[in-house]
């Protein structure tokens, strides 16, 4: 792929590695690098207009598919392997209308524009909390979202939260598209400084025409009100303001959202709030409530929302399990499972269901699904 790098155009088959010099200024050493690379081809793939959805990674050892469409996961970390490199093309020869054609066109070009590198947010002590979220969340979407098929940094959510936010670090350091569950973990680093905003993961499964879609953001809450983080290829289905007065009204103006594409909402699951604690070894609970929306009635939604945010408010001012020693921190790569670990998986009983399932509706609420198959991702 021919890249554009400080002025010279290199021409290889996978991006190297890069040395960072000055803020703002990027060294080649060999091939092509890992991030100038990719951000060449995320205008590419701007440009070409790739159709792609947004995907909430499942627990480990599902399938990796949203929609019916598989997407691929880098494991390999930065800078990318030869394998995922190619692995990665052919995946976009499959997914993208003009196939291997829109491939060919990208990688045979010399002249792509070249991406600005946009910088993470500092604030004014004077700043109030939702100008700082609205700078974040600006950063967010100006690393744009990622259209390619393949998720660039691995998310795992058994990590630990320490684990974590050293893949959120790298995110700031390479300033690659990213994708939802990317933006959450992100979301959650560049707030750990905002002591008086509780963080939460909050997760949708909707259903279009047969098939299931997942997406997830970081929800906020803050002086009473509630809003959210995150990234999408819609633009009413990341950012909320902090304005929501209660978790409900939150939740209705993603169910809104939902239905302009033609979407119905079918589960949410609301995780508690995060540590602010960035060295913290425990792990991020995703899913303390899980509620079946489709088969709920609104005051019956409402209820179990209430209950959340209860449930959340107790976890505020219990103590954090202490962070780990200097000793202990180079193996954070994995959650420990010694006994004397505060880190645990939550079982079934541990998570709060909605209701007992009903039988749920015949078909999608809202207007007609296509009929011809067409999936309208979101």
């Amino acid at each position: 792929m021919p890249v554009s790098c400080c002025g010279t155009v290199h021409h290889g088959s996978s991006p190297r590695r890069i040395v960072h010099r000055k803020p703002g200024i990027r060294t080649c050493l060999s091939q092509p690098c890992s991030s100038v690379g990719l951000r060449m081809l995320r205008t590419a793939f701007s440009l070409e207009g790739v159709e792609e959805r947004d995907e909430e990674q499942e627990d480990e050892g599902e399938d990796l598919r949203d929609g019916g469409v598989p997407f691929i996961i880098n494991r390999g970390g930065l800078p990318i392997n030869q394998e995922t490199w190619e692995q990665m093309w052919r995946h976009v020869a499959r997914i993208h209308p003009e196939g291997e054609v829109v491939s060919r066109r990208i990688r045979g070009t010399g002249d792509l524009p070249k991406i600005p590198v946009p910088s993470v947010p500092t604030f004014q002590p004077s700043s109030s909390v939702p100008q700082r979220l609205e700078a974040i969340q600006r950063y967010i979407r100006d690393l744009q979202y990622n259209h390619t098929g393949t998720q660039f940094f691995e998310i795992k959510k058994s990590r630990p939260l320490t684990a974590l936010m050293d893949i959120a670090k790298e995110m700031t350091r390479e300033s690659l598209p990213i994708k939802c569950l990317e933006a959450v973990i992100l979301g959650i680093y560049l707030t750990n400084g905002m002591s008086t905003v509780e963080r939460f993961p909050l997760s949708f499964k909707t259903q279009f025409s047969g098939s299931h879609f997942r997406h997830i953001v970081l929800g906020v809450h803050s002086g009473g009100r509630f809003g959210a983080l995150g990234i999408s290829r819609r633009e009413d289905l990341m950012y909320k303001p902090l304005e929501y007065k209660t978790l409900t009204d939150l939740l209705q103006e993603f169910q809104v959202a939902y239905r302009r594409y033609w979407h119905t909402l079918c589960k949410v699951k609301i995780g508690h709030y995060v540590s602010h604690d960035p060295h913290s070894v425990e792990q991020i609970e995703w899913k303390h409530s899980v509620l079946d929306v489709d088969k709920l009635s609104k005051d019956e939604l409402r209820k179990e929302l209430e209950r959340h945010t209860r449930d959340m408010r107790l976890k505020i001012g219990k103590a954090a399990p202490p962070s780990p020693s200097k000793d202990r921190k180079k193996d954070m790569g994995s959650p420990l499972r010694n006994p004397g670990s505060p880190m645990r998986k939550n079982s079934q009983s541990d998570r709060r269901s909605s209701v007992e399932k009903r039988p749920g509706p015949a078909g999608p609420t809202g207007p007609t699904a296509d009929v011809n198959g067409y999936q309208i991702r979101v």
